[in-house]
């Protein structure tokens, strides 16, 4: 996974450096593979805005902008067909260093003076959302340096999970994890219920609940897909190694790499009835949205209509039930997969994505409604429309119970070696959600439905070690009392005697 820097500050923001960042998460098992500038390096960018534009005398695709810096104006020729009066944009002035050893001089284009460069994403190193420039929004501050405009002077760390840590394939577990470690407390962005405003709703069936046990939905009509995704939101999804593709799609990667829980988009205009959560019948087909037909297994999960399948649960949707352009209704879908019957159903079919790679892990099973929310939220803001109540249906018989696991004050000592204070060690506890209570012999936790790796005494001991942490366990020697006994080197034994006489030659 990789990790914005800048993005996992605004949840926790410890007072270490990047490199030392980097060494306590690698030291409590969340190892770091490797970390990378946000940004190729550049120089001399800033945000400029168009004032003046007229065509040029000499060629019928090239225009002639005027450019403000904040402080002075400058004239430069462009063929972006997006340059419109007012637009802010990237302006590589004269001096300016652009990455790849491009330097930007004054020169004359068709004989028109040109004083610095317009720029489209790729030409400071990021992804081309548009064919043409890089379109600001209108709060940025003319003048301010694109770097800092952008807070691309950020690093992104990979990490390098293992399979029993699915909490941390988000944002909010590895803040969790910073926190902790750093003993510095993580602040959540603000997670609103939204109100419903119209009361349309999808009935749910939960046929294969022991597949599903919780699945959440939400209608949303009157959505508006002429809207762009915000710079902001593409460029913290480029820096989580995603791409960008419109305004719905973003919004759930967004929050399946903010929360951890994958959500699915579907166009309610596609849905015949309600949704069923079935398995598969042998040989069903399925065309997905990378346009591939498979054909399903009859133990695969798949979400379904009352007509035909709409999506492979817990992997990827249906192409015939996808949201598009035309769109104006949608269904947002949030569900629990359980992660030991979901194992292997993607490498079946040759297949890997980022819902079904969390979703094998284990997705936290009180998340749905939250990110759903969350989710909500966001789209209301983006592409606009009217949200329906959300709908949760749950198979109360297959829902995992809260387990409670009892940790002794005397065993921390007795295994890892040495004694964690009190204090410190229900501070642990308790940044890492385990709602710990104190007992005569230690402590109770109550393991949180994002751990799956928890079960026994052990396993908190291991969380204790590994955050107190890895490195500060004390080294101490084995001691051990020896006795020799006496023994002459004039006297042999029987067998020493009888291994002598073969080494002669002799034989019994």
């Amino acid at each position: 996974m990789k990790v914005s820097e800048s993005w996992l500050r605004e949840w926790v923001s410890p007072n270490v450096k990047t490199d030392q960042l980097m060494h306590l998460l690698t030291m409590a098992g969340l190892e770091v593979d490797g970390v990378e500038p946000a940004a190729p390096a550049f120089t001399g960018v800033v945000v400029g805005e168009i004032t003046a534009i007229e065509a040029h005398p000499d060629a019928e695709k090239l225009r002639v902008c005027t450019v403000s810096n904040g402080n002075t104006e400058s004239q430069v020729v462009c063929g972006a067909k997006n340059a419109v009066l007012g637009l802010k944009i990237p302006f590589a002035q004269v001096g300016a260093e652009l990455p790849g050893g491009l330097t930007i001089k004054q020169a004359a284009l068709r004989g028109v003076e040109s004083a610095g460069m317009l720029c489209g994403a790729s030409e400071i190193g990021l992804e081309d959302a548009v064919d043409g420039l890089l379109e600001l929004p209108n709060d940025a501050v003319v003048g301010q340096d694109i770097r800092e405009y952008l807070n691309l002077d950020d690093a992104i760390i990979e990490v390098d999970l293992t399979p029993n840590r699915g909490d941390c394939l988000s944002m909010n577990g590895v803040a969790r994890e910073t926190g902790v470690l750093t003993v510095t407390d993580v602040v959540a962005p603000a997670n609103n219920a939204v109100a419903a405003t119209i009361e349309d709703v999808l009935p749910v069936t939960l046929s294969a609940g022991e597949y599903c046990s919780r699945y959440a939905g939400r209608i949303i009509r009157n959505i508006d897909l002429s809207v762009s995704t915000p710079l902001w939101m593409r460029e913290k999804l480029r820096r989580a190694d995603v791409r960008s593709i419109d305004p719905v799609v973003d919004v759930t990667n967004y929050v399946m790499i903010e929360l951890g829980q994958p959500l699915h988009a579907f166009d309610l205009e596609r849905i015949s009835g309600g949704i069923d959560v079935r398995l598969a019948q042998q040989d069903e087909c399925l065309t997905l949205l990378d346009e591939k037909e498979v054909k399903l297994n009859a133990d695969m999960l798949v979400i379904a209509d009352s007509e035909k399948a709409l999506a492979l649960a817990g992997i990827m949707g249906g192409n015939d039930s996808a949201v598009t352009t035309k769109t104006q209704h949608v269904f947002l879908e949030s569900a629990f997969f359980v992660p030991e019957i979901h194992a292997g159903k993607a490498r079946n079919l040759g297949m890997h994505t980022d819902a079904s790679h969390r979703y094998e892990r284990g997705v936290d099973s009180n998340l749905q409604v939250r990110a759903i929310e969350r989710a909500t939220e966001l789209l209301l803001n983006i592409v606009g429309g009217q949200a329906g109540p959300v709908t949760l249906v749950e198979a109360e018989q297959h829902l995992k119970a809260q387990q409670t696991v009892a940790l002794r004050e005397s065993q921390i000592k007795r295994v890892l070696g040495f004694a964690i204070p009190a204090e410190r060690v229900l501070d642990i506890l308790a940044r890492l959600d385990l709602s710990p209570v104190a007992t005569d012999s230690g402590w109770t936790v109550t393991v949180p439905s994002h751990r799956f790796d928890i079960e026994i005494e052990a396993d908190l001991l291991e969380e204790l070690a590994r955050i107190y942490g890895y490195d500060q366990l004390p080294v101490v020697p084995p001691v051990a009392k020896l006795v020799f006994s006496e023994r002459s080197e004039s006297v042999l034994t029987s067998q020493d005697f009888c291994r002598n006489l073969i080494a002669k030659g002799y034989r019994e």
